[in-house]
């Protein structure tokens, strides 16, 4: 079985909202004033199912997989969609239209016009699809009238060469590997001010599109994809990954818990867990091998450890069509050393094993998993297993201080 690399993370990052990493540096932060961490209370369930698999594509390892029930904004009209991928490396909720039976509200802009988005994926491919609005709701916890994406909807505008760009387009369930993408990133919006402010210097996200065809536009925050999460009307300032160990050789399925809110009720505080502020692109700095690696982040949606080119350090990289992952005689320990923008660092150790022996398992979670980037320091979803992560959102108070911070 082929294990395929997913990194589906837009690269959102830091408000260059669906950005390959490195492309560009964009300043902005959205807006900064704090949120309510919302006491919550009562009876409300703040915990949504999650579990790792092979997802409704059969075929993804490491995908991480929730349901989501949306609803026309106002109305009892609901849907549930399940394979939906949890990814705390992009912001917003994005579905297959093919998988929406709802007809949902578009989104235009001043003069009318729908306004598509474009996600543009760091495996080269990229989601395009119109706007729309939808309560979005998990476990007891609603988002009202919450912007988000329908990718590859009938009969929307033609996707844009400045979207496309040369790409692949992850518009089915086999190309996405999921029915949709979950974004709980720690921002409130996938583009904050890059996309808001003047049009000639907006990135290659937003779209207005008349019949004629469609050109980039500024869109405000408001009607930029959302993080669901910080519109709660409780337990908003941010989210918990909990997950368990998995043995080294794997497991068939691994279930675990969405938990919202940080500190706001009885089983969300901190925990003793240790804050790492990021920057404005929401990374922080990983010191692995002799190399300090600023661009660093812990991502869901990336299905193994991604981190440093296979020469460098020396991890053969499996052949065939396995090549983005590496495949080592024997597992290999490594240590590095996480540190926030305030300064706090810890130790974390990690496997690597031999991803052809764990593919031939049969298995679908794994936390050994990984393969080479020549850039960034992926901390993809094996990092989430054993332990309980926290992603403050920004603006947001906690008890661990304003987002945007990761806490582990």
């Amino acid at each position: 079985m082929s294990g395929r690399r997913a990194v589906t993370r837009v690269r959102a990052h830091g408000r260059a909202a669906a950005l390959l990493a490195g492309a560009v540096t964009l300043a902005a932060c959205g807006s900064s004033s704090s949120g309510s961490s919302g006491g919550g209370g009562g009876s409300l369930n703040n915990v949504q199912a999650i579990e790792v698999g092979l997802g409704p594509s059969g075929s993804l390892v490491n995908g991480l997989f929730t349901s989501v029930t949306i609803c026309v904004p106002g109305t009892s009209n609901c849907q549930t969609i399940d394979g939906v991928q949890v990814d705390t490396g992009s912001v917003g909720l994005r579905l297959l239209a093919s998988r929406v039976s709802l007809s949902l509200p578009r989104i235009a802009d001043g003069n009318g016009n729908a306004i598509g988005n474009c996600a543009s994926f760091v495996d080269n491919s990229y989601a395009w699809g119109p706007m729309a609005t939808a309560d979005v709701q998990m476990a007891d916890e609603k988002a009202p009238s919450v912007p988000i994406q329908l990718i590859n909807a009938p009969g929307f505008a033609a996707v844009p060469s400045d979207c496309a760009n040369g790409g692949t387009a992850a518009d089915s369930v086999s190309a996405l590997g999921a029915n949709g993408l979950l974004g709980l990133g720690v921002f409130r919006q996938d583009c904050g001010s890059a996309c808001s402010g003047p049009v000639s210097r907006a990135p290659a996200v937003y779209f207005s599109c008349p019949a004629s065809g469609c050109s980039v536009a500024s869109v405000p925050l408001q009607s930029q994809l959302q993080n669901p999460v910080w519109l709660f009307p409780q337990d908003n300032n941010g989210l918990i990954v909990s997950l368990p160990e998995v043995p080294a050789q794997g497991a068939r399925t691994v279930s675990g818990s969405l938990i919202f809110g940080i500190g706001t009720r009885s089983n969300n505080g901190l925990e003793g867990a240790r804050v790492f502020t990021t920057d404005d692109v929401g990374d922080f700095v990983t010191t692995f091998n002799g190399a300090r690696i600023s661009s660093s982040y812990l991502d869901t949606g990336s299905n193994g450890y991604f981190f440093l080119d296979s020469d460098t350090i020396g991890l053969p990289p499996c052949p065939d069509g396995d090549s983005d992952f590496s495949c080592p005689p024997s597992t290999v320990t490594y240590t590095a050393v996480t540190t926030g923008l305030n300064g706090a660092s810890t130790q974390v150790t990690f496997n690597v094993a031999n991803a052809e022996t764990l593919f031939n398992t049969g298995n679908a979670a794994f936390d050994d998993l990984a393969g080479p980037d020549t850039g960034d320091f992926d901390w993809g979803l094996p990092f989430f297993f054993g332990r309980k992560t926290f992603i403050a959102i920004e603006g947001q108070s906690t008890a661990g201080g304003t987002g945007p911070y990761w806490a582990y």
